[in-house]
This record gives C-alpha cells, structure tokens and sequence, in this order.
C-alpha cells in the first residue's frame, strides 16, 4: 500500500519543483515539436491554421509534458527510501 511520512514530499511539490519542470519542458519541446509537425505539417507551412488547430497544437505540448512529469515524480518516489 501507501507509506505515508511527514518529511516526505508530496506529488504537487515534487511535480513543480525545478528539476521536474525544466526536464518536462525540454521534453515536451521535443517530442511536441515533432508530433505537431506530423499532425500539422502542411497547415503550419499553409501557414492556414484555425483555433482549433491551435488548440490541438497546444495539446500536443501539454499531453508529453505531463507525462514527463508524472514519470519524474514516480521514479523520485520509487527511489525514496522513506
């Protein structure tokens, strides 16, 4: 089950701390960048994109940041041996 401790760190503190989110960030650049590309490609050459476009574009990004962060988190939780 659950441990619970005082000293130790709970998900949001961890899920907004610097090393967490600068990883994340640099993840979802990457892999947002090149999903984006694959599903918009020739409506950002077309430079003809919609704001539901924009939107979807947006997700892009924020789906692999999330994930970065939530893996991060786990695996800083895994490896406390508190």
């Amino acid at each position: 089950m659950f441990r619970f401790s005082a000293d130790k760190k709970d998900f949001c503190s961890l899920a907004f701390s610097s090393q967490v989110v600068l990883r994340a960030i640099k993840v979802a650049l990457i892999v947002g960048t090149i999903l984006a590309l694959i599903n918009h490609a020739d409506k950002l050459l077309a430079m003809s994109l919609a704001p539901k476009d924009w939107f979807q574009i947006i997700l892009t990004y924020l789906v692999p940041y999330s994930v970065s962060v939530w893996s991060a988190v786990k695996a800083i939780e895994a490896n406390d041996p508190g």
